[in-house]
């Protein structure tokens, strides 16, 4: 079993920046692909970002490439989405999730473990 804890959510301006921050338990996190997925009012949730285990592979949804960047701190058990440049249609609440061996997948179902979400709201 898998726990997940996100932090780092607030209101912000846009152009203004956070950084994400989700604590795991567990053992087996230093092996696991971790993920971040975003979700507005009235919209399905989305990928955002996804990183191996080693955190040599990342992948990113368009739309937030050069502007995210997914991290992690195997020693902390500590997963990071540093959000630059943030803009008012990233508003959502951010979930991380843990799917485990594999690939950095995009797909929602691959994800077997999910954190309660933090809000994040981008001001024009």
């Amino acid at each position: 079993q898998v726990q997940l804890v996100e932090s780092g959510g607030g209101l912000v301006q846009a152009g203004g920046s956070l950084r994400l921050s989700c604590a795991a338990s567990g053992r087996t996190f230093i092996f696991v692909v971790m993920g971040w997925f975003r979700q507005a009012p009235g919209k399905e949730r989305e990928f955002v970002a996804a990183i191996s285990p080693s955190g040599y592979s990342t992948s990113y949804v368009e739309s937030v490439k050069g502007r995210f960047t997914i991290s992690r701190d195997n020693a902390k058990n500590t997963l990071y989405l540093q959000m630059n440049s943030l803009k008012p249609e990233d508003t959502a609440v951010y979930f991380c999730a843990s799917r485990g061996g594999g690939t950095t997948s995009r797909q929602l179902s691959d994800y077997l473990y999910w954190g309660q979400g933090t809000q994040v709201t981008v001001s024009s």
